[in-house]
């Protein structure tokens, strides 16, 4: 018999990035449009929506964008994963 059940954090999130991504968008004085928009030109099909559903964990977060979102805040995925520098 297989279960079928998806990946969540301790307090039931869909992510791990989600308070780090809203931390690195505010020190880099970015709203959530701007960070759509910085993710659009590299090809991140992503509006501000999306990236809401994803600061609040409702949101999983793909390979592809976590790549876009490690080199538009210029840190590595340790940092944007675990929070380690």
């Amino acid at each position: 018999m297989v279960i079928n059940m998806k990946q969540r954090t301790n307090t039931n999130g869909k992510n791990l990035i989600g308070e780090r991504l809203k931390e690195l968008r505010k020190r880099k004085k970015f709203s959530q449009r701007d960070l759509a928009r910085e993710l659009q030109l590299i090809g991140i099909d992503m509006d501000k929506n999306v990236i809401t559903r994803i600061e609040t964990n409702k949101r999983y977060v793909t390979d592809f964008e976590l790549q876009a979102l490690k080199e538009i805040f210029n840190v590595s995925y340790d940092y944007l994963i675990d929070g380690v520098k």
